[in-house]
């Protein structure tokens, strides 16, 4: 039987039977095979999710993987049957954000798979054709499912623009920590540094690349070239900062709880250090994401540590927010 996660309200979740949406002129059914659960989603779930980015009843999950079943008028049918991921953001393509390919950044106001719009915890998703992103067909979709906070580190590292040969470092140690070292080590860097909390996950930050491992609670360099914060507190961000060069180029991906105090602006100014934010990923860091997994230089399948079946997702909700060191990604299997 077709099943989804419907949200009603916070704390309130059901199990309900699910009817798939035939796809409409230029849309896309896709049969999902796994859906990645982050702290958004249990937000969501818990409603601690800012005002206006959600929208109740919702059937959450926007890191997804699947196989497209049909199509509507206009979309190419050689496109059934084909493996893909998919944007989140519902951008309006038409105003000047948008043709600039800054989507995340789309004035018409905010709408997102998942969020605002019905998501992946579902057997099928209905979506724009235009937001997918085929895979090549040996993929492995349950590594795929991934693909969407790759996405978004994607974006922070086409920011950082780290040429070969320069020294990086990474603060932040979780799921996005770990995509930024694979994607830096692709750049050839002569030095990667990964800076974080937990000394268990240097065995991991070495396995996708790192050449050092410090904790915060050590002495740390400060004359790196690139950092990418992925922890997402305002200390996280001060540590990334006091890691860089003068001119040296920091981009921030954590979002730390409201009224966290930030960034000291006269050291930024002094240093002439170049900031740069990332919220969501745009057209450009997707595409990056998929030739650089397609290339095999990406590698999410060690970060999933649980799998579960879509009717076990209040158990996949508390193990994300459990603290135990020994979660990773949780998936769920529709």
């Amino acid at each position: 039987m077709s099943t989804a996660v419907v949200i009603a309200a916070p704390g309130e979740h059901s199990l309900v039977s699910h009817e798939p949406r035939q796809p409409d002129a230029s849309e896309a059914l896709v049969r999902v095979h796994a859906v990645g659960i982050c702290g958004s989603d249990r937000e969501v779930y818990q409603g601690n999710r800012p005002e206006g980015y959600v929208r109740y009843p919702l059937t959450p999950g926007h890191e997804w993987s699947g196989t497209v079943e049909a199509v509507g008028a206009g979309v190419p049918s050689s496109l059934v049957g084909r493996k893909v991921v998919g944007e989140g953001f519902r951008n309006c393509q038409v105003c000047d954000r948008c043709h600039a390919g800054e989507t995340t950044l789309c004035t018409a106001g905010y709408e997102e798979t998942g969020f605002t719009q019905p998501g992946a915890m579902a057997t099928t998703l209905t979506l724009p054709a235009r937001l997918l992103h085929v895979l090549p067909d040996g993929a492995d979709l349950t590594a795929a499912a991934l693909l969407e906070p790759a996405a978004c580190i994607a974006a922070a590292a086409l920011k950082a623009n780290a040429r070969p040969g320069e020294r990086v470092a990474v603060v932040g140690t979780g799921t996005l920590g770990m995509f930024a070292i694979q994607f830096l080590r692709a750049n050839s860097p002569a030095e990667l540094l990964v800076v974080g909390s937990r000394p268990d996950r240097a065995a991991l930050s070495e396995q996708f690349g790192a050449t050092d491992f410090r904790t915060k609670n050590e002495p740390l360099p400060d004359d790196f070239d690139v950092v990418i914060e992925t922890a997402g507190s305002a200390d996280a961000a001060r540590t990334a900062a006091a890691l860089l060069r003068r001119g040296g180029r920091l981009v921030l991906t954590g979002i730390p709880a409201p009224g966290a105090e930030g960034l000291d602006p006269t050291d930024l100014v002094v240093r002439q250090l170049e900031v740069h934010t990332v919220f969501g990923a745009p057209p450009d860091a997707w595409a990056h994401t998929v030739r650089v997994f397609g290339a095999g230089l990406l590698d999410p399948l060690p970060l999933v540590t649980h799998e579960l079946p879509l009717a076990e997702f209040p158990q996949a909700i508390e193990l994300v927010g459990s603290g135990d060191p020994k979660v990773g990604k949780v998936l769920l299997r529709p």
